[in-house]
């Protein structure tokens, strides 16, 4: 799977922005989808995940209540919309496609990277 992410950009505090994640190959409906961060000098942080097959969804605390997940398997995409973004979201995110769903907030569970699109918000 091939994965390539896209829609960050600057934003100012409070506004939003919505990311996606193409992916390539026929198999995207039988992977679990996950969206992580990784800030100048931090580690690599889960930030939502979504399963393959029941299409539950699980967010960082961090993000509960202003992040949304969600799939389309006919296209192929998985998107993230951010609402109410806050100066500490400002990160590069990465989409990321795994096999696993109980180990979803791990970065070492996941098999396909995206390239990372930076989002910056702005106090």
């Amino acid at each position: 799977v091939q994965l390539q992410a896209s829609g960050g950009g600057l934003v100012q505090a409070g506004g939003c922005l919505k990311l996606s994640c193409a992916a390539s190959g026929r198999t995207f409906s039988s992977y679990n989808m996950g969206w992580f961060r990784q800030a100048p000098g931090k580690e690599r942080e889960f930030v939502a995940g979504i399963a393959y097959i029941s299409e539950s969804t699980n967010y960082a605390d961090s993000v509960k209540g202003r992040f949304t997940i969600s799939r389309d398997n006919a296209k192929n995409t998985v998107t993230l919309q951010m609402n109410s973004l806050k100066p500490e979201d400002t990160a590069v995110y990465y989409c990321a496609a795994s096999t696993s769903w109980t180990r979803r907030t791990l970065p070492s569970a996941y098999s396909y990277w995206g390239q990372g699109t930076q989002v910056t918000v702005s106090s």
